[in-house]
């Protein structure tokens, strides 16, 4: 999805800072989704800007210069319903973990068993803050619905990742699979 898009989603929550919107893709609601980085944010925000979606101000800040926030204008919300009323592309899973894993056989079976284990603990610490933000329960339907999918996967890449570890290891274990450790 465009990043012009993106910034119109995490803006259709509310006002928000180039910052805030950049926070909303690294550790926010749209972390799992979409990366942006302050490179794409500001240029998409400027192009928005002029294009009439969305309207900033300065807002004065002590010994720092003045910080711009972006709002949503109703041009701007209506442009994000039409993008998301089209068909969206495949998903595609990006994963360093997965990609790694995939060369199991060239890697030394303490290296598989770290590289799963440390992947495990990162799906239970984030079903913790997921299952967290479930409990408070302030989410639109949607982004609910989103979240709970999120859980769903999340629980079972974990618990797919437990009950599957050591027949992995013991395959990389195999004399004629090791590698030099």
């Amino acid at each position: 999805m465009d990043v012009k898009i993106l910034c119109l989603g995490v803006l259709s929550r509310g006002e928000a800072s180039g910052y805030e919107i950049k926070k909303a893709f690294e550790e926010g609601p749209f972390s799992h989704f979409h990366q942006a980085s302050f490179g794409s944010i500001y240029p998409a925000l400027n192009a928005l800007s002029s294009e009439g979606l969305v309207e900033c101000r300065a807002q004065a800040q002590e010994k720092r210069p003045d910080k711009k926030i972006y709002s949503l204008t109703a041009k701007g919300q209506q442009t994000l319903t039409n993008a998301l009323l089209t068909e969206p592309d495949h998903d595609r899973v990006r994963s360093d973990f997965l990609f790694i894993l995939s060369f199991a056989q060239f890697l030394p079976p303490a290296r598989v068993a770290a590289l799963i284990d440390q992947r495990i603990a990162w799906y239970r610490e984030s079903l913790e803050r997921m299952e967290g933000c479930a409990a408070a329960n302030t989410a639109p339907p949607g982004a609910a619905f989103v979240r709970n999918m999120g859980i769903a996967v999340y629980r079972t890449a974990a618990e797919y990742l437990e009950n599957n570890r050591d027949a992995l290891i013991a395959e990389v274990s195999a004399p004629e699979v090791l590698v030099a450790e």
